[in-house]
Parts: C-alpha cells; sequence; structure tokens
C-alpha cells in the first residue's frame, strides 16, 4: 500500500439523484483493469458528505464486491464529530476495507491538541492502517508538526497525503520525521514534483478520466524516467489544475463522462457545471483527449 497512484473514484448517480450501484462498480472496475494501484473510495471525489451512513456502506461493499482483492482499497472518513468517525472507521473495517484516509472533523476547526484527539480517538477504534489528508485550502485545517509530533507513537497512522499546494512540505515532512510517516502527493498540480522530493505515490482526481496517462507517468517516476514524466504531466497539467479548484468534483465527473467513463451527475448542494465554465473545461478535457501521449498503447 501507499505506492503508485490511487484515483479517488467517484460515486455515481441514476438520474433521481440516488446511488448506482452498478455504474459505481463499474467506474472501479475500469480503473483497476487500467492498471491502477488502489482506489480510494468515498473521497472528497466520492461525495463523502453528500452521503448518508447506509449509502456510505452501501458504497463500501460495492467496492468489495467489484474489486476486492485486486487493489487496496482505502476509504475516506469525513465526520462532523470524533466519535462517529471512529464509529465508522469500525464499521469500514467490517465491510472489508484495507486503510483508511481520515480527515479533520468537519466544520469545527481545531487546535492542534483537539486535531490530535481526533485522530487518536479514531485510530484507536480500528487495527487498519491509516493516512491522515492534509488539505488547509479546502478544510481549513492544516495537519502541522506539533499535530504530527503528537501523532508519532500511534502505530497505526502511517501515512500523510499532502494536498498543500506548497511543495515544500513534502521535503520538510521527510527532513523532521524520516521514514515515520509515508508521504503520497494529494494535489494533482504539484504531483510531480511531491514524487521528485519523495512522496511515494500519488492520490489522484483526474485519473478517474485519464487512469492510462497516470499510470504511465507513476511508471516512468518508478524507473527514473523523468523526461518522459515530464512529458506527461506537461501534457496533463491543464486538467490537473481542476483539481485545486472548488468545482473539482463537477469538472472530474464532466471529464468521466467526456471520456466514456462514467456520468457527470452530483448530489446537491453541487450542481453540474453550466455556462463558461463548463465549455471551458469541456475545451479543455477534449483538447486533452486529441493529444493523448501514448498513441497506440491508449488507443489498444
Amino acid at each position: 500500500m501507499w505506492t503508485g497512484v490511487y484515483p479517488a473514484a467517484t460515486t455515481q448517480f441514476a438520474p433521481d439523484g440516488s446511488i448506482d450501484i452498478d455504474a459505481t462498480q463499474k467506474v472501479l472496475t475500469a480503473l483497476v483493469d487500467d492498471g491502477v494501484t488502489g482506489l480510494i473510495l468515498l473521497g472528497t471525489c466520492g461525495e463523502n458528505n453528500s452521503l448518508d451512513v447506509a449509502e456510505k456502506h452501501a458504497v463500501l461493499r460495492a467496492g468489495v464486491e467489484a474489486v476486492g482483492g485486486r487493489v487496496p482499497l482505502v476509504c475516506g472518513v469525513s465526520e462532523f464529530t470524533t466519535a462517529r468517525a471512529a464509529a465508522f472507521a469500525r464499521e469500514a473495517e467490517e465491510i472489508g476495507m484495507d486503510g483508511l484516509m481520515l480527515l479533520p472533523a468537519m466544520v469545527y476547526v481545531p487546535t492542534s491538541e483537539e486535531l490530535a484527539t481526533h485522530f487518536t480517538t479514531v485510530a484507536q477504534a480500528t487495527s487498519l492502517p491509516i493516512m491522515l489528508y492534509n488539505n488547509p485550502p479546502a478544510y481549513r485545517v492544516s495537519v502541522d508538526f506539533p499535530t504530527l509530533d503528537r501523532l508519532a507513537p500511534i502505530a497505526n497512522i502511517v501515512a500523510v497525503k499532502e494536498s498543500a499546494p506548497d511543495p515544500r512540505r513534502f521535503t520538510d515532512i521527510i527532513n523532521r520525521y524520516g521514514d515515520r510517516y509515508i508521504v503520497m502527493a494529494g494535489l494533482d498540480d504539484v504531483a510531480l514534483e511531491g514524487m521528485l522530493l519523495g512522496a511515494s505515490g500519488w492520490v489522484s482526481g483526474l485519473t478517474s478520466a485519464f487512469p492510462q496517462e497516470s499510470v504511465a507517468l507513476i511508471k516512468a517516476v518508478e524507473r527514473g524516467d523523468w523526461i518522459e514524466a515530464r512529458r506527461i504531466y506537461r501534457w496533463f497539467m491543464p486538467l490537473l489544475h481542476l483539481d485545486a479548484e472548488h468545482d473539482l468534483v463537477q469538472s472530474i465527473k464532466l471529464a468521466e463522462e467526456i471520456m466514456g467513463r462514467g456520468s457527470e451527475r452530483v448530489r446537491l448542494p453541487r450542481l453540474p457545471l453550466a455556462g463558461a465554465r463548463r465549455a471551458e473545461v469541456i475545451a479543455m478535457v477534449e483538447k486533452c483527449a486529441a493529444t493523448r501521449p501514448l498513441g497506440d498503447l491508449v488507443a489498444a
């Protein structure tokens, strides 16, 4: 675990807004068939906080049924309270997840001590390995060094998904903690920088629309072919910037639909992209689709 590329998979919805389990499973299976290393279920792109508990359980069971055992399955834990997060972590383990991606409690902005207590309490509720999710622009909470210091004794907190836009964080974490925490690149348009600086892999949004290129990028990094990695990354970058925008879920799902991999349907409070923004994203995706860098490999 914690190497390669893990797309933050989307949850697919029917026209009436209910979860489309069959379509969700098809998305997951297609990504695994295209060679991704693992999957994040119920992350931001999985619209975690738009689902009720029963729906979350249904998505996890669907993932286990569709691709369990083929690749590691990591579940997002994103709840309003610590007690609810701990309970959901236990439930995810019982359903068959292989790991957890743990977020700060939603809405509340904690002190470092409160944040560490939240993470510790959830970790003690499960035996699964945990990757902390650091995304200050999205969640207004920074998993800072005092917090990571407090968490160092918690054995099953093993990794950090680093989604701060400043690539210096990768070096600072590694310099401070050595191999205590595995670091995963978590922001698409800083992913190659993160892996160059020592991140072990990539949790990705746009991989859901272009998995073959994402897998090829990772393989180039793994063999040290930075010329090829840069070539793919530069082609990909206009789309990767979408991962840093507030409408990333709608943009990624629209890209999936254009590429024939899923539906752009989202659940309120999100709405599908419209107007000039929709036209802009469509043009970006279509340009990338027309200039794909892998040639015959993708066509095959």
